[in-house]
This record gives structure tokens, C-alpha cells and sequence, in this order.
């Protein structure tokens, strides 16, 4: 049963290819904010995912982020996921992550929760057409 009140928490030291450089969202070697979104979208699922039934996922509707601060290569980062609130199907997420120095980025995420076979099914009959 999912309630609100459930943490996230997922880790990871920033290399070369989480770089905006390598992301081509900007020149620099510095945490690309692309990458810093999946981290953010990753904690949110896995802190749901050992409380759905069997068969069940969640899927990203809606990510809302402020990348406050640059990460070089080499510092570790977290991210922290707080489930904020459960309607009906829909999951909101309150994000924050840090690095070795502080605060980098904060932000609201949506989630929905699906039946895994059957929204992969739809999303392949999409190639029929």
C-alpha cells in the first residue's frame, strides 16, 4: 500500500560521461542537468517500487527541477525522494539533491502507476501503424 511519507535515497559519484559535454547539453564537464533528471526520476521509482503488486510500474508524467549548483567530475552526489502524495493512481514527489558541498538541484516529479504488459503492449502497437 502506498502512502505518503515514503523515502528515496540513490547515490553516485558524477564521471566523465555524466558530463554536459557528453549529455550536448552545454561544453562544460560538469553534472549535465539530463543526468541529474534521471537520477531524480530513478530515486522516485525505486522508492515505490518494492509496494506495488506484481506486474505494476510507474511511469515519469511530469518533472519540475532547478539545477541551483555546478558538480565536477569526481564528487559523489545523492538524491533524496520524499512521496508527497498518492491520488488515486497519480504519485507527487517532493526531490532534493546535494553533492560533497551542498544543495545542486530540487524539484517536483509526478508519477502514474500502470499495468507493466499492458502499457508496454500499447506502446509497441504504436510501430503498427
Amino acid at each position: 500500500m502506498l502512502e505518503a511519507g515514503i523515502k528515496g535515497y540513490q547515490e553516485m559519484t558524477v564521471t566523465t560521461k555524466d558530463t554536459a559535454k557528453v549529455y550536448k547539453s552545454g561544453t562544460l564537464d560538469v553534472l549535465a542537468t539530463p543526468r541529474m533528471a534521471a537520477l531524480m526520476e530513478e530515486t522516485a521509482w525505486k522508492s515505490v517500487a518494492e509496494h506495488l503488486d506484481t506486474g505494476m510500474g510507474t511511469v515519469g508524467i511530469q518533472l519540475n527541477l532547478e539545477h541551483l549548483a555546478p558538480t565536477p567530475a569526481g564528487m559523489k552526489i545523492w538524491c533524496e525522494t520524499v512521496l508527497k502524495e498518492v491520488e488515486g493512481r497519480k504519485l507527487s514527489f517532493d526531490i532534493t539533491v546535494y553533492d560533497e558541498a551542498g544543495k545542486i538541484g530540487e524539484g517536483s516529479h509526478e508519477r502514474f502507476i500502470i499495468e507493466e504488459a499492458k502499457f508496454q503492449n500499447k506502446a509497441d502497437k504504436k510501430k503498427e501503424r
